[in-house]
């Protein structure tokens, strides 16, 4: 779904394109006949004809200005119900690709443009869509249906209104530059200020405790501040274009008016096609007028298209083909000379492969692009270079297939406003009541879930009974084992819970993830003891791997993170405690 320049290019848009067509050249037809039936019946009464034989000029005026409005009415709703299908079905895409790429677009573009693009975003492109065609087409025939008619009637005023478009359009193009450039740096600031916004509402509990809530609510002030500043200067822009817009049309017209009141002085033109010229030349600058005045009005919707499109053919491009794909326990996955990174590589010659079950850990200090590997695993992030395949098969030709044998578990699980049931259902939306018992059973819930009133039906999260860091990882285990999904990506699970409630789960995830193919990114220590396999990274680099005995004997950077924390967010007490306990 690429958009190409000019006129937007969605589904359905041909045909819509098509049809205003015919109904603006048949509205076209209406406005000339109008003009010219308005004239006659005019010329007519100041000849001192009797009222009685202009009154079929005057009807058919009247039929002529029903059939212009009622086909304008008719080419709005054609063009609002294709902007409410087109705006649905970008909605649909948008959530989509977030849902495909959450991660990599919330980390580049951030979460409030992503919220805002879907909320507001999507309403403006509606407004958008709504408007530009039938003024794009509008503005292209009815002029020039007007034109050629003067032409055929007077080739002097034709020609006076032939010259003056190129300067109005000069200058819609110049202060239209001008008005972009001021609507892209107000879309820039709407943008932080979505994003500022959002991110406090996500971390409100966490700046009341810290006592910055105040100080966070003058950093808002001062970017709402900003963006108010950046629409009052857009407003600026668009009034002055109006203005211009407005007064070239204008001084445009008063000049035909002008040549035809001295031509009609001297007798060189008749009154009726005078009179037909003059109430056709503000027609025929009217389309023209709408559009520069709808430009600023839609600039909105013409920036969130380009970002809404941006966003949504990245996510097509990377979701490749939809070919079923089942892990087994023979299967192998293989990643050779794999680079990774939109501008800069943030992961660089990953060689790895493994076969079967296992737990392989993903360690090294901040930033060593631990997440990112995580993340090229599961699909959110696409290889620049290099191959990405499994039995043989390259993943990017079975994409959702790949995608639907993997479970994530984040270090904060994200609890849905449901029941606990349907949280837990979260990959098996169709998984009967029995099951989620069992599997509460088997992660230890069953003494929570019996205090509460409704059971596994009660509600959880905003708005409903609220749930410890614990009990929250214990429900996105439960959501991987009843899908039975076979692979099971962790960053970091348990890096925010106190020591006893670490090794509960700990010992809880060893237990259910023991046959299936696990990925734990981590800084734990007490972690990498258990892992099968570790992949240290640095800088995006996989430098050393092996079990922890062997990596330990190397003395190399697994060492010196194990055993001196180099360079590492190791918390070498927490560790020492965990190991103890254990």
């Amino acid at each position: 779904m690429k958009r190409k320049k000019g006129m937007p290019t969605y589904p359905g848009s041909r045909k819509l394109y098509a049809v205003l067509s015919v109904l603006i050249v048949l509205e076209s037809i209406g406005i000339i006949a109008q003009a010219v039936f308005l004239a006659r019946a005019v010329s007519l009464l100041f000849q001192r004809t009797p009222l009685v034989e202009t009154l079929s000029d005057m009807a058919l005026f009247f039929a002529a200005f029903a059939v212009r409005y009622g086909l304008s009415h008719v080419q709005q709703y054609v063009a609002e119900n294709y902007a409410q299908k087109t705006s649905r079905h970008l909605r649909n895409k948008l959530i989509q690709a977030y849902f495909q790429h959450g991660f990599r677009f919330a980390e580049t573009k951030g979460t409030g443009r992503l919220v805002t693009l879907a909320i507001e975003g999507i309403d403006q492109l509606k407004q958008y869509l709504e408007i530009i065609a039938i003024r794009t087409i509008r503005a292209l025939v009815v002029p020039g249906a007007i034109v050629i008619y003067i032409a055929t009637i007077d080739h002097i005023s034709a020609l006076i209104l032939i010259l003056s478009v190129p300067i109005v359009i000069i200058f819609m193009i110049l202060l239209g530059l001008a008005a972009q450039k001021m609507a892209d740096k107000q879309y820039a600031t709407y943008r932080i200020l979505a994003n500022h916004f959002t991110d406090s509402l996500k971390g409100l509990e966490t700046l009341k405790y810290l006592g910055k809530s105040i100080a966070h609510a003058r950093s808002i002030n001062q970017v709402g501040e900003q963006y108010r500043r950046a629409t009052n200067r857009t407003l600026r822009m668009a009034f002055l274009s109006s203005f211009a817009l407005d007064f070239f049309s204008s001084l445009s017209i008063a000049f035909v008016a002008v040549g035809l009141g001295f031509r009609l002085i001297d007798g060189s033109i008749p009154l009726m096609p005078a009179l037909t010229i003059l109430l056709l030349a503000p027609e025929y600058f009217l389309p023209i007028k709408q559009v520069g005045s709808d430009y600023h009005a839609t600039l909105d919707g013409q920036v969130a298209m380009e970002q809404i499109d941006s966003i949504i053919n990245t996510a097509e491009i990377n979701v490749g083909g939809g070919l079923t794909y089942t892990w087994k326990p023979a299967s192998r996955i293989v990643l050779q000379h794999v680079s990774a990174g939109d501008e800069r590589p943030i992961l660089q010659g990953i060689n790895f492969s493994w076969t079967g079950h296992g737990m392989i850990g993903i360690v090294g200090e901040s930033g060593a692009g631990k997440s990112s590997f995580l993340h090229l695993l599961a699909g959110y992030l696409q290889p620049t270079n290099g191959r990405f395949y499994v039995d043989e098969q390259d993943v990017s030709s079975m994409k959702d297939g790949w995608m639907q044998q993997m479970a994530y578990i984040p270090q904060h699980p994200y609890i849905f406003p449901a029941t606990l049931a349907d949280n837990i259902r979260f990959y098996a939306p169709e998984a009967s009541d029995d099951a989620v018992k069992r599997v509460i059973r088997a992660i230890d819930l069953e003494s929570f879930v019996e205090q509460l009133p409704n059971g596994i039906h009660e509600n959880i999260g905003e708005g409903g009974r609220m749930l410890s860091g614990g009990q929250e990882q214990r429900i996105a285990m439960a959501r991987v084992l009843l899908s039975d999904k076979p692979i099971v990506l962790l960053d970091e699970p348990t890096a925010h819970l106190d020591i006893e409630t670490e090794y509960e789960i700990k010992q809880m995830m060893l237990r259910v993830f023991r046959h299936r193919l696990v990925f734990l990114a981590t800084h734990r220590q007490h972690w990498m003891q258990a892992m099968d396999h570790l992949l240290v990274l640095q800088n995006g680099q996989i430098v050393e791997r092996g079990t922890h005995g062997e990596l330990l004997q190397k003395r190399g950077i697994y060492y010196d993170l194990h055993v001196h924390g180099k360079g590492g967010r190791i918390d070498a007490t927490l560790d020492l405690s965990l190991s103890q306990t254990i």
